[in-house]
């Protein structure tokens, strides 16, 4: 796709993971605490920032959805996603242990495990569950092409009515319940975007109507989140609530993910500098979760940016936001040479497959 045509969507992409960033930062920062322990603004004020990053992720598999519902599948972006992973997943320890920020011998036999089958150990959870959509990828297509409209439209309620709906109105654990931490509901949210790239959504077709549907949606979130963490204090039962509307698979959240792709669907972006920025870092937005979020850094970039000293006051704010570009950058420019050594490999591989 030309730059013009795509910039908007590789916008989101980007906003997307400075949200997920800022996820990151506030619930593995423990800058987020209950409700019922911590009544302080400073918590309402960290929750109600989540509040409004939460449908991040979702946006991420809309976008895919989106485009892969009417263009051809590619077999080799399956090895270049699961070598990606690969790659972050095996070099981080390596690098750790010969830096000396930790020992050779902390690394078990299962710990070398998780590094080397990455997708099949659900060391990152995303890429399992992407990946694994990206291979239903072109029988859902075609599916979504073989069927009317209204018979896709009844295969999306069935399948949100088992994801969303029922966790959403009964107030009880659902054992199938995986709060959208799975490829079952990375299909759901393909065959959403599908529908809307086939069929369009008239109720969110203008940028101040998705906008703001958006925004009705995260204040939702936030305070159902309140309000049950306000009568959890008094009575217990209601503490489950308190993290139910945060998880990806909430029609909260979801109605939240669909308005921001919307949003960023039909903003009209002008060919220019920013343009051309936004084009070139865009491509890196999966190295810089891959960096941030294995589990030998996850935790730990907490520590190295000294997230622990603005617990409990409004300095979290400022702070974050230095933090979120500083590991949006890092996670760039490592990615940035990943791609190069991968275009450098390909190259080679291509010479000696033409010999």
């Amino acid at each position: 796709m030309e730059s013009k045509r795509e910039a908007n969507f590789e916008l989101l992409r980007v906003v997307a993971m400075l949200m997920i960033i800022a996820l990151h930062y506030l619930n593995k920062g423990n800058l987020i605490a209950d409700y019922t322990t911590d009544p302080s603004a400073v918590n309402y004020a960290a929750h109600f920032i989540d509040s409004f990053c939460i449908a991040a992720v979702n946006c991420y598999v809309l976008i895919s959805g989106y485009f892969l519902a009417e263009s051809a599948w590619k077999p080799g972006r399956v090895v270049t996603l699961a070598a990606q992973v690969l790659f972050y997943s095996v070099l981080i320890p390596v690098v750790l242990a010969c830096t000396g920020v930790i020992s050779w011998s902390s690394l078990s036999v299962y710990d070398w495990l998780t590094y080397i089958l990455p997708i099949e150990t659900e060391h990152y959870w995303f890429a399992t569950a992407y990946l694994l959509m990206y291979l239903f990828a072109p029988f859902l297509a075609a599916g979504m092409r073989a069927v009317d409209r209204r018979t896709l439209k009844i295969i999306i309620g069935i399948l949100l009515l088992y994801f969303s709906v029922w966790k959403t109105v009964i107030p009880a654990v659902i054992a199938t319940d995986r709060y959208g931490y799975e490829f079952g509901w990375f299909l759901c949210l393909f065959l959403i975007a599908g529908y809307i790239r086939m069929y369009g959504c008239p109720a969110l077709d203008k940028i101040g109507r998705a906008a703001l549907f958006y925004v009705c949606m995260s204040v939702c979130i936030f305070l159902l989140t309140a309000a049950s963490g306000a009568l959890a204090r008094t009575m217990e039962s209601f503490a489950y609530y308190m993290d139910m509307p945060a998880s990806y698979n909430h029609l909260f959240c979801l109605e939240a993910s669909v308005a921001l792709f919307m949003l960023f669907k039909d903003i009209k972006l002008k060919e220019g500098r920013f343009t051309r920025f936004i084009t070139k870092i865009s491509p890196y937005t999966f190295g810089v979760y891959l960096l941030h979020e294995h589990v030998l850094v996850r935790y730990e970039w907490m520590k190295w940016l000294r997230v622990r000293s603005v617990q409990g006051s409004f300095w979290f704010l400022p702070h974050m936001l230095c933090c979120i570009l500083i590991v949006y950058a890092a996670g760039t420019a490592v990615d940035y040479v990943r791609a190069r050594i991968f275009r450098w490999a390909a190259r080679v591989f291509e010479k000696a497959g033409g010999r």
